[in-house]
């Protein structure tokens, strides 16, 4: 009975906004029953310019959030926070924390040709060096470039991922790097996933773009089979999928739910109604009965 209680027990999520989401659907697609809880920091984002020290603090409370919901695992779907955070949240919690740095090494590893790759990020990201060492550690003679890109979390957020400033933009990031030959390019920011129709424009037909998303929904998948607590159907076999919108989903953010069920409508295509906002002076306490 005690094991059938933690195997029904929701994933914890977290990230810095809405960017999270693209690691929340590719699980949710990979793990149709699996319960989420869900917490987007929208009253702080973008975490990308700011200390490690803060980007920790913030973890910490929006973990000690999802704990308190009873969550059996811990997703860090959030590039910044995985860089800064992952090891003090493996040392202080005592359930799996997950984040989707090295998931995202692990794939781009087995998708260069040519032995260099490149990484866009926020300053975090890229300050922190966390894929260069992942990477290494993987494949030490693979040639690693990085490139911060501190406009284009502000441009998902506000769903600007059409308009022509996205494009300008993203050539203008890109550009030192398309020079140095790489064939493959990390996507550092769960945000950047929603840009990837303009960055593969950009980019040429001849690089790989490396969505950790998936690459994370496989080893969460992987995690939970490992530790036995993987959700199952009452028949023992995977149920039909229920997508982002669905009742085994909650979702909270620091700022307004308007806003962000209408960016998620908006990029996404789904209606998201059960958002609820909850501020950050709030994190630490204990859910109401």
């Amino acid at each position: 009975m005690g094991k059938r209680r933690e195997t029904s027990k929701p994933l914890g999520i977290f990230d810095s906004g809405i960017g999270g989401m693209t690691v929340t659907m590719a699980i949710k697609n990979l793990l149709p029953d699996e319960k989420i809880v869900y917490y987007g920091d929208t009253a702080r984002v973008p975490y990308g310019p700011k200390s490690p020290e803060t980007i920790i603090r913030f973890s910490s409370q929006i973990c000690n959030f999802l704990v308190h919901r009873d969550v059996k695992i811990i997703v860090i779907a959030c590039n910044s926070a995985s860089s800064s955070s992952l090891e003090h949240l493996r040392n202080t919690l005592s359930i799996p924390v997950m984040g989707v740095i090295e998931p995202g090494a692990r794939a781009a590893v087995r998708a260069t040709r040519s032995g260099r790759v490149a990484i866009i990020g926020t300053r975090a990201t890229v300050e922190s060096e966390s894929y260069n060492r992942a990477i290494a550690a993987l494949s030490p003679d693979i040639h690693v470039i990085s490139r911060a890109c501190p406009l284009l979390v502000p441009l998902v957020e506000e769903g600007w991922t059409d308009f022509i400033e996205a494009k300008l933009i993203v050539k203008r990031y890109l550009h030192d790097i398309l020079r140095d030959g790489v064939d493959t390019i990390i996507l550092g920011c769960t945000h950047y996933p929603l840009l990837k129709n303009v960055i593969s424009h950009i980019a040429g037909p001849g690089i790989t773009l490396i969505d950790s998303a998936h690459e994370t929904a496989l080893e969460v998948r992987e995690l939970l089979a490992r530790e036995g607590l993987l959700s199952l159907s009452a028949n023992g076999l995977q149920g039909e999928k229920h997508g982002i919108a669905s009742e085994k989903c909650r979702y909270y953010v620091s700022d307004s739910p308007d806003s962000f069920s209408n960016a998620c409508k908006g990029l996404f295509g789904t209606e998201i109604e059960n958002v609820h906002k909850v501020k950050v002076w709030e994190l630490s306490q204990d859910p109401e009965e």
